[in-house]
C-alpha cells in the first residue's frame, strides 16, 4: 500500500519542477522564427515536460491557432519526442495588453508554478509592461527575460535597471543577448584558454590588431519601422559584437561561473573608449543604395517601404576602439557590421604584429600571422608562413583550417536553457548594459551632430570604395 505522505511528497516534487513561460508577444516574428524552435530543441533534449506554455498578445488567437504556430515552430527547428508533443497540447494562449493591470493579472494567475515573463516585444512596449508589473507585483521567484536594446543610453539603461531591481532580484533579470548563445561565440574561450600556444601570445606586444566583424547579405527584411530608429550601431555594435569583445579581450577568469566571467567582461567594457578619444576620425557609417546581392535586386534603403531619409540610418558602422588594460593598450579593435554586403565576413581576426627579425635570404611572399575565428561559417583558421614548394629558402602563406562542430542546441535554445536553470552565464549584467552604451556615446553624439558624414556604398558591394583600413 501506498504511504500517503509518499503520495504527498511526490506530488509536491511534482509541483516544484512546474514551471510556465509566458512569451509576450506570441504573434511575432521573433516567436515563431526563433524562439519557439529553441524551445524546442531544448524540450527534445531536456524532456522538459514540465513547463506550461504561454503565448499572449493583443490579438485574438484560438488555442488550435496558437498551438499550430507551437507545433510549426517546434518541428522547423526539428523538435520530436513525447516531451515535445506534451508542451504543445498543454500551450495555452491569453489575449492581453501588456500595458493593462487587470490584464496582466489574469495573465499571471494562468501560470503554474514559477513563472518567466519573456519580453518579446519592442523595447519601448516592454518598458511600459514592466512599469505595470512594478504597480501590482509579481509571484515570487518569477524571472524577466528581456532582449536588446535595453535602453537608449546610458541614462535610460540605468533607469530600466531600477524599474527591474524593484520588481525582482538582479540574478532573475536575464538582459539576453543570442549572440552569445552561439556555439562559435562559445568556442572564443575554448581556443583562447585550452590553447598554450595561444593564449601567451594574446598581448599588445604580438597583437597588431582585432578586427570583429558581423557583415550580412540581408536588407531590411520586413524590420523597416524598428531598423530606422536603430541603426547598424545600435543594433548590433553598442548589444552584440561589444559582448563578443568582451570575450576576446578578457583576462582569464577564475571560473567560467556567472560571477567570476561576468567580472571578466565588465572589467573590459569599463576599460574601452573610442581610440585616441576622437569619433569624427574612427567612426564610419554609410547606407546602402540600390544594387544586386545574391541574385537578389534591393532598393536603395532611402527607398524602402516605412524609411524616412531624414533620419540618416545608417547599415554600415564602424568604430575603431581602444582597451586600455596592461594587455591591450595600443591595439586597435575595429569593429564592423552593415547590411546588403555582397562578400560579407562574419568573424574575429587577430593579427598578430610582423616577427622581431626575418633572416636575410628568407625570401618569398610573406603575410601577417592571423587567428581567425569564424561566427559563420563555422570555421577557426591560422595562417602562416611556410617554406614552399622548390625554394627552400622561399616561404608562402598557407592557412591551417578546421571547422566547428554545430551546438546540440540553436542560440534560443542555449538561451532558454540558461534562463529557465537561473543561470546567468549567458545574459548581459546591469552594470554591463550601462557600459556599453557610454562607450558608443561619443559617436551617436558626433553622428547626430553631423561631425561623421553618412557615405553610400552599392547593394551587394563590400561597402564604400572610399574607404581604407582605419589604424
Amino acid at each position: 500500500m501506498t504511504n500517503p505522505s509518499d503520495t504527498q511528497a511526490g506530488t509536491g516534487s511534482d509541483q516544484d519542477r512546474r514551471q510556465t513561460l509566458v512569451i509576450m508577444g506570441a504573434r511575432g516574428d521573433l516567436t515563431s522564427r526563433l524562439l519557439l524552435p529553441g524551445l524546442g530543441g531544448l524540450i527534445a533534449e531536456s524532456s522538459l515536460r514540465d513547463l506550461v506554455l504561454i503565448g499572449t498578445g493583443r490579438g485574438s488567437w484560438s488555442q488550435d491557432e496558437w498551438q499550430s504556430v507551437v507545433s510549426d515552430s517546434f518541428a522547423a527547428g526539428k523538435a520530436e519526442g513525447d516531451a515535445v508533443d506534451a508542451v504543445v497540447r498543454s500551450a495555452r494562449y491569453v489575449r492581453a495588453d501588456v500595458t493593462d493591470e487587470d490584464d496582466l493579472r489574469s495573465l499571471l494567475s494562468a501560470g503554474e508554478g514559477r513563472i518567466t515573463l519573456y519580453f518579446a516585444l519592442p523595447s519601448a512596449a516592454a518598458v511600459k509592461a514592466c512599469e505595470v508589473l512594478a504597480r501590482i507585483g509579481v509571484p515570487e521567484g518569477t524571472r524577466l527575460v528581456l532582449e536588446k536594446p535595453f535602453g537608449v543610453d546610458a541614462g535610460s539603461a540605468r533607469d530600466l535597471n531600477e524599474l527591474l531591481h524593484g520588481l525582482v532580484p538582479e540574478d532573475h533579470v536575464h538582459r539576453v543577448d543570442h549572440f552569445l548563445g552561439m556555439s562559435t561565440v562559445l568556442n572564443i574561450l575554448g581556443i583562447r584558454f585550452a590553447n598554450r600556444v595561444v593564449e601567451p601570445l594574446l598581448t599588445s606586444e604580438h597583437v597588431a590588431a582585432v578586427d570583429i566583424l558581423f557583415e550580412e547579405t540581408l536588407g531590411l527584411e520586413g524590420r523597416a519601422a524598428f531598423y530606422d530608429a536603430t541603426g547598424a550601431l545600435r543594433d548590433m555594435i553598442q548589444s552584440h559584437l561589444l559582448q563578443v569583445m568582451t570575450l576576446v579581450a578578457m583576462l582569464p577568469p577564475a571560473t567560467l561561473d556567472p560571477p567570476d566571467l561576468g567580472d571578466a567582461k565588465a572589467q573590459v567594457l569599463r576599460a574601452t573608449r573610442v581610440w585616441d578619444d576622437d569619433p569624427e576620425r574612427y567612426s564610419r557609417r554609410a547606407r546602402y543604395t540600390a544594387g544586386d546581392v545574391g541574385g537578389k535586386s534591393l532598393p536603395s534603403y532611402a527607398d524602402e517601404d516605412g524609411i524616412d531619409p531624414a533620419q540618416q540610418t545608417e547599415t554600415l558602422a564602424e568604430v575603431v576602439f581602444a582597451v586600455d588594460t596592461w594587455r591591450w593598450s595600443g591595439v586597435p579593435f575595429r569593429v564592423r557590421s552593415g547590411k546588403a554586403i555582397g562578400s560579407p565576413r562574419q568573424e574575429v581576426t587577430v593579427t598578430f604584429r610582423d616577427p622581431q627579425h626575418v633572416p636575410a635570404g628568407l625570401g618569398g611572399e610573406r603575410e601577417p600571422n592571423r587567428l581567425t575565428i569564424g561566427l559563420g561559417p563555422r570555421t577557426v583558421g591560422l595562417d602562416i608562413n611556410i617554406n614552399g614548394a622548390g625554394d627552400p629558402f622561399s616561404t608562402s602563406p598557407v592557412t591551417l583550417d578546421t571547422d566547428f562542430g554545430a551546438g546540440e542546441l540553436l542560440e534560443y535554445g542555449e538561451v532558454l536553457k540558461s534562463v529557465l536553470n537561473d543561470e546567468t552565464s549567458l545574459s548581459v549584467r546591469d552594470d554591463m548594459s550601462v557600459e556599453s552604451w557610454r562607450i558608443v556615446q561619443p559617436v551617436l553624439d558626433a553622428w547626430s551632430e553631423g561631425r561623421v558624414p553618412l557615405d553610400e556604398y552599392r547593394a551587394g558591394t563590400a561597402g564604400p570604395e572610399s574607404w581604407g583600413l582605419l589604424p
